[in-house]
């Protein structure tokens, strides 16, 4: 059996806690939130003091559910408590520095440190990915992504479910678009250049809420267009968030909002499905147990890691090139992260 404790008690660890509580061979051994309520309401042991929990629940494995200046100290205790294995919500740290510190500290401590960045668990993604390696559509030019959630409108945009939304300098980029900066980089390989134009519409809003950004991917050109003040069809707007085309020599591939991929050969108006609807009634297509059984499974069997944190310095890396290059109005080509 393996002991899991989770740290954050806010809105999204609702699918976190359900996630593992659905796991064969997890035991959640504590629940840790500075509102002893909250942690109480998950149905585990309830602690508001980290240390006490990590020595008295001696998890495993540890889920980090806490906004990024957190995350540094929330690792730091972890390592020192002795837990090797460590998942940890995006986005991860505060900047790249702070990232690279805190991998280099996971590593010297012998400990696997995740970053639980869910979206390319999302089995549209996955069935994507299959169709691309399967060379279904040829080799692939283009690809663009619409974030179209239709959240961002009016005053009380967020205010009911991720307030601090609003407070974020850096919203749209660093909280949003890095799922797609990731499952871009899951589907076509790394990117080697970004170009952004960044805008703020709502004025409640600190940071940016809608922009374009352009990344190159080898021969692939990916467009990233988001806007959250603009919906798309879906009965549930945050399951895919939008929708996606992605576009081969030999065909295309197409998201639709309701989780389904449909194939249309080139030249052809036939359209075939590859993965039909959705009907997961929680967060995109349960993709956070994906991943969280995704690490279970490397626990136990050995199998290889997607997004361990070493990994993800990368994505961060782009981030951060995207913001640069929004601020200087040109191209920025990517370095090693």
């Amino acid at each position: 059996m393996i002991r899991v404790a989770c740290v954050g008690a806010g809105y999204f660890s609702q699918f976190h806690y359900g996630s593992w509580a659905r796991m064969e061979g997890v035991e959640v051994v504590g629940a840790c939130d500075l509102d002893r309520e909250k942690a109480a309401a998950t149905g585990a042991p309830a602690f508001d003091d980290l240390g006490a929990m990590l020595t008295e629940a001696a998890p495993d494995l540890l889920d980090v559910i806490l906004p990024p200046p957190a995350h540094a100290a929330t690792i730091r205790a972890a390592l020192t408590a002795g837990v090797k294995w460590i998942i940890c919500q995006k986005p991860f740290c505060m900047d790249l520095k702070e990232a690279r510190g805190i991998v280099a500290e996971a590593y010297a401590a012998g400990a696997r440190l995740v970053v639980h960045e869910n979206f390319r668990f999302q089995p549209w993604y996955r069935a994507i990915k299959a169709e691309l390696e399967a060379g279904a559509i040829g080799e692939v030019l283009n690809a663009t992504f619409r974030l179209r959630p239709g959240d961002g409108q009016g005053p009380e945009a967020y205010l009911d479910r991720q307030p601090y939304f609003q407070k974020m300098p850096r919203f749209l980029v660093h909280e949003t678009a890095v799922h797609w900066v990731d499952t871009f980089a899951y589907l076509f390989g790394p990117a080697e250049a970004v170009y952004a134009d960044l805008r703020r519409i709502n004025p409640v809003i600190a940071g940016e809420d809608a922009g374009h950004v352009i990344f190159d991917h080898g021969p692939v050109r990916a467009l990233f267009d988001g806007n959250r003040h603009l919906d798309h069809v879906a009965d549930n707007l945050r399951r895919t968030m939008g929708e996606a085309l992605i576009e081969g020599t030999r065909g295309e591939l197409s998201l639709h909002g309701d989780g389904s991929v449909t194939r249309r050969g080139f030249g052809s108006d036939v359209v075939e499905t590859v993965l039909g609807p959705d009907t997961w009634d929680g967060f995109g297509g349960d993709c956070v147990h994906a991943l969280q059984s995704h690490v279970i499974r490397a626990m136990v069997d050995g199998t290889a890691l997607e997004n361990e944190a070493r990994d993800y310095l990368r994505v961060i890396a782009v981030k951060d090139a995207i913001y640069a290059s929004a601020d200087a109005g040109r191209k920025i080509v990517l370095e090693e992260a």
